[in-house]
């Protein structure tokens, strides 16, 4: 499907919806947009797709009330906004829509917050069937990239370019777009894709020849990754049939790092099929490297110490291995950043860590 007919279907499937509005005026009902409870307690783990997902509950946003009443004519506003953005061919941010609404001829159909724009977004997201992306709609920058032996070819507003994300970049690396949709994969020669928390990190992998030795694409999370950084993971994953590993700092907060690569999230769980690498594993850093290498560590918070609780009766680390290691974390009161290893010198990670790590996996 051409970028021009991807388009014409988000904006039919946003003209739909509005459509449905109309014809619940024209047979006498109170228009209403049924969405999924987007709150813990309708979240399940699907054991067929082992991703997260939302429960049968669902919330109505109804005009029977003068409260329910706005948000539909927020909806409606967006959703014209939204079409017209498509035919028009442009973009905008999250940030911006929500601005955007203050030139609205309606007082009534402003944004009170960006938080109340970007949940609108999210609820047209799941009635339409629709990802933002396609609604050409994009959060702030996050700065993501890969390296590694992949070639790709990418749409611009100067047309398609190939590019090889190691031969064609510099130190920084390919820098994700906002919709990994648009990009192509051509050629590779990967063995596998390292997904890596840290920008340090990311930097020591790179600098001491990581992604060249082992063949390996490196994906810099950013953290808590987004949208179109777990995206892109899932498509060079189902595609290219490349292993996925995810590397983090050892504490709960980065556990649910690699829970969001894998699983999926709960914020974005009508996108888990679509976000989600079920297939990836987790390499470090375990607590059993904390005990085994000796690492500089800092003492766990209380905060802490309740994560590892609840992810002891979380779904995604409910196996044998997770057990053992969150228990091993909760005993020893400790938790340690990856670069930590760097104690042992600063190759440490990449001669004898990693590749380690990596054997024990089976994957070099």
């Amino acid at each position: 499907m051409t970028t021009s007919q991807h388009d014409e279907l988000a904006e039919e499937q946003l003209i739909d919806l509005a459509a449905e509005f109309y014809d619940q005026f024209a047979t006498g009902d109170i228009p209403h947009m049924d969405i999924p409870t987007r709150t813990k307690t309708n979240i399940v783990f699907d054991e067929d797709s082992q991703v997260w997902v939302y429960g049968d509950r669902t919330s109505t946003r109804s005009a029977n009330s003068v409260r329910g009443a706005r948000k539909l004519l927020k909806a409606t506003y967006t959703i014209d906004f939204l079409a017209e953005q498509l035919r028009q061919g442009r973009s905008s941010t999250l940030r911006e829509l929500y601005y955007l609404s203050e030139s609205w001829d309606n007082e009534e159909a402003q944004f009170s917050d960006q938080d109340e724009s970007n949940q609108l977004i999210e609820d047209l997201e799941i009635v339409s069937d629709v990802t933002r992306e396609d609604f050409h709609m994009r959060p702030e920058e996050s700065g993501a990239t890969l390296m590694g032996p992949l070639k790709i070819r990418e749409q611009t507003r100067r047309g398609e370019r190939e590019i090889h994300c190691q031969q064609d970049v510099g130190e920084g690396g390919y820098q994700i777009p906002n919709n990994p949709d648009t990009i192509e994969f051509l050629d590779h020669d990967m063995d596998f894709i390292l997904c890596v928390e840290t920008g340090g990190m990311r930097d020591r992998l790179i600098e001491n020849g990581f992604d060249t030795i082992y063949n390996s694409l490196i994906v810099h999370l950013k953290g808590q990754p987004a949208r179109a950084t777990r995206r892109i993971t899932k498509r060079l994953h189902d595609e290219l049939h490349v292993p996925v590993v995810v590397f983090t700092d050892g504490d709960p907060w980065s556990y649910r790092i690699y829970g969001s690569v894998s699983y999926g999230s709960i914020k974005s769980a009508h996108l888990s099929k679509y976000l989600a690498t079920p297939e990836a594993r987790f390499i470090g850093i375990q607590p059993t490297d904390i005990v085994e290498y000796d690492l500089p560590t800092d003492p766990l918070s209380d905060s802490d110490k309740n994560a590892l609780e609840s992810e002891l009766e979380d779904p995604r680390f409910m196996s044998d291995y997770w057990e053992e290691q969150i228990e091993i974390q909760l005993d020893i009161e400790k938790k340690a950043e990856q670069q930590s290893l760097a104690a042992r010198g600063l190759d440490f990670v990449t001669e004898t860590y990693l590749p380690t790590r990596l054997d024990e996996m089976g994957i070099i």
